[in-house]
């Protein structure tokens, strides 16, 4: 009887072990601030193009009805979802750097251009949700590409916090909107061009990290895991060097942590959703990360997109005022992540996105009572509702960090597209059904109670779900908390923590 020999690896590599045992360095700083833009660049154009509705609705600009000014979120969000299916696909195919400077060209030209359409027709507003819809696509985009690739190029011992801060400067980008808001939205140039100004400060803004991303490598770990062998070897180079000029010291690398790899196997769409949810490795992973996503995102577009108006049914705070409250909301959001984000490194993402979800679910009953008896105004609110995000901002940046590291690379861009994209698509209805709670004619704290009390609910589902099936992923290198599919396995193997590295 003849023996079969085991398939022989195409090449062997310690790569991924010479990019995790790279000391943190200006490098990394430059890295994180030319890719991470993104996250404050949508947070900057969704409160935007949100505090701009009424504005759009006045004579002498492009006169929307309200129904008009509700499908532009929904094209966007639309736009969204699509640009980080088909980024998705791309960035695992064709490499994570060639996408982010497509994805960011996307956002640039659509929010550039929606401040440059003017008429009421049918024509002007046909041509608005197009570009609405290409503006969300670059930035859906953004999210799948940009963050493979940062999980990729940060050491395992900081995975964690910096992803979650990254994630979290989402908010930063929403204070910043706010910040303009007040002086730039309030008529003081003129009501039929201060909004086209205040839309075409995200493009300037993008043009400066399109700048700053032209010396970034692309992804070794991509570049390997696609045969591309002595492209790689030439990147983790690059990066060495630059390391090295900072100052950085290089810990040498341990034989046993040479990766032996078998040649790549493409994965669409229809086979990573039979991977995700067929695989026995890969099913309560996709369960946990479809869970964190959804919840968070119910929550947030219940809760953000209806601030403003609950302000005004409720508290009676005037329309031109509403970013006064938005802008502490938005700091207290983007605290969350910058305190908490290193505690997912020390104490552990299980535990932390149990803890975060689980907090966040029970501050928000506490204070979903409290609002039905009358015991909050404007001011009052808003302070408990900073409190609540706080913690909330926190898991639900992780969750991203999640998708992004529980999978194996070679479909780590697609994952988080199909997770995103499913999310937006789930969290679309949210603002929807919160307005139905919101009736400003006669405003009724039962009805927003049920609301509260439903958002809860899947907060601390969540929580228990992270807790349930919760990966230890920190201090570990994503080989080992996900092997690549490519990956030849053999007995002398163990897993490349970090602290070897």
């Amino acid at each position: 009887m003849t023996r079969t020999s085991p398939p022989q690896a195409a090449l062997v590599s310690d790569i991924p072990a010479r990019v995790d045992r790279l000391p943190w360095s200006p490098f990394h700083i430059r890295l994180v601030t030319a890719l991470g833009a993104c996250w404050i660049l949508d947070g900057f154009e969704i409160t935007i193009a949100s505090n701009i509705g009424e504005q759009l609705s006045e004579p002498g600009t492009l006169e929307l009805t309200p129904a008009e000014i509700g499908l532009l979120a929904t094209f966007y969000l639309l736009g969204q979802a699509l640009g980080a299916l088909v980024v998705g696909h791309l960035a695992d195919r064709w490499g994570r750097r060639r996408m982010f400077f497509l994805t960011l060209a996307l956002y640039m030209a659509g929010s550039a251009a929606t401040a440059a359409v003017f008429g009421t027709g049918e024509a002007s507003l046909a041509a608005l949700y197009a570009i609405r819809f290409v503006a969300g696509a670059g930035i859906g985009g953004e999210y799948a590409a940009i963050n493979s690739m940062i999980d990729e190029m940060i050491p395992a011992t900081r995975r964690g916090r910096v992803d979650v801060v990254v994630n979290g400067t989402y908010w930063a980008g929403a204070t910043l909107a706010g910040l303009i808001q007040l002086p730039l939205l309030s008529g003081a140039i003129d009501p039929s061009y201060d909004w086209r100004i205040a839309l075409l400060i995200g493009p300037v803004l993008a043009v400066g990290v399109w700048i700053l991303r032209r010396d970034i490598p692309e992804s070794p770990r991509w570049q390997l895991l696609h045969g591309r062998e002595a492209e790689a070897e030439r990147s983790i180079e690059q990066i060495e060097r630059t390391v090295v000029a900072s100052g950085g010291l290089l810990p040498p690398v341990r034989a046993d942590q040479r990766m032996h790899l078998n040649p790549l196997r493409r994965t669409g769409y229809l086979r990573l959703l039979v991977m995700l949810f067929g695989d026995d490795r890969y099913r309560r992973r996709a369960i946990l990360s479809l869970t964190l996503m959804i919840t968070q995102s119910v929550l947030y577009n219940a809760l953000f997109f209806s601030y403003s108006s609950i302000l005004v049914s409720f508290f009676a705070v005037d329309n031109d005022r509403t970013a006064l409250y938005i802008i502490p909301f938005a700091v207290g959001n983007l605290l969350g992540p910058i305190f908490l984000g290193r505690l997912f490194d020390r104490v552990g993402r299980r535990k932390m996105l149990s803890r975060t979800y689980g907090l966040a679910g029970v501050l928000l009953v506490g204070s979903a009572f409290v609002f039905r008896a009358g015991g909050f105004d404007a001011v009052t609110q808003t302070l408990v509702w900073c409190v609540i995000f706080f913690f909330a901002s926190a898991g639900a940046s992780a969750a991203y960090l999640t998708i992004s590291e529980v999978f194996p690379l070679e479909v780590r861009a697609k994952a988080i597209a199909a997770f995103f994209a499913l999310t937006q698509l789930c969290g679309a209805a949210a603002p929807y059904l919160f307005g139905l709670l919101i009736d400003r004619t006669d405003p009724n704290p039962d009805a927003l109670f049920v609301g509260y009390l439903g958002c809860a609910l899947l907060m601390a589902f969540g929580a228990v779900i992270a807790h349930v099936l919760g990966v230890d992923a920190e201090n570990k290198l994503l080989e080992d908390v996900a092997p690549p599919l490519a990956l030849v396995p053999r007995p002398s193997d163990r897993p490349l923590t970090a602290g070897g590295a």
